[in-house]
């Protein structure tokens, strides 16, 4: 082999060298510039994870409100609830001396727990649309309901 060849040789093999050299430069760019884009997008789901963090515990106390307010609602019915037996009760002890023996008493006691029974229905179906609403509607909706109530009883005390 004379110098000639060898040279000729020695340039082919750094020729390919050089070739593969930029490949894997080529490569390189491309794998960076993809983890670069694989990178912000990790950031990106870090933020919105956090964000819906935030939205859900802001749910979840919302949650909490409701659930407290429909408690807080609910012992309001009851207590009315409890307050318009006892006036129906009160109304129907008074008058029962005067009944007569042939069974009015006990026919005006039936009539008095049916009144209870229909009253308590009544609430059941104000309490139930009350719910209904309460995902639609403030709560302030839902005191006037209340208070509407509050003024019913005090019509029944007098």
């Amino acid at each position: 082999m004379t110098n000639a060849e060898t040279i000729a040789k020695l340039n082919e093999a750094l020729e390919k060298l050089i070739v593969g050299y930029e490949e894997l430069q080529n490569s390189y760019d491309t794998l960076k510039n993809e983890n670069d884009k694989l990178n912000t997008e990790i950031t990106n789901l870090k933020e919105k994870i956090s964000s819906l963090e935030e939205d859900k515990r802001e749910l979840e106390d919302n949650v909490n409100t409701l659930e407290d307010n429909t408690q807080k609602d609910s012992n309001n019915i009851n207590s009315m609830l409890s307050k318009i037996e006892g006036l129906l009760g009160k109304k129907a002890h008074p008058a029962a001396p005067n009944y007569s023996k042939n069974g009015n008493a006990e026919q005006q006691e039936k009539k008095n727990q049916d009144e209870i029974k229909n009253v308590r229905q009544s609430l059941e179906e104000i309490v139930v649309e009350s719910k209904e609403e309460s995902s639609d509607s403030s709560s302030s909706e839902n005191k006037i309901d209340l208070n509407r109530m509050a003024s019913l009883l005090n019509g029944f005390n007098n």
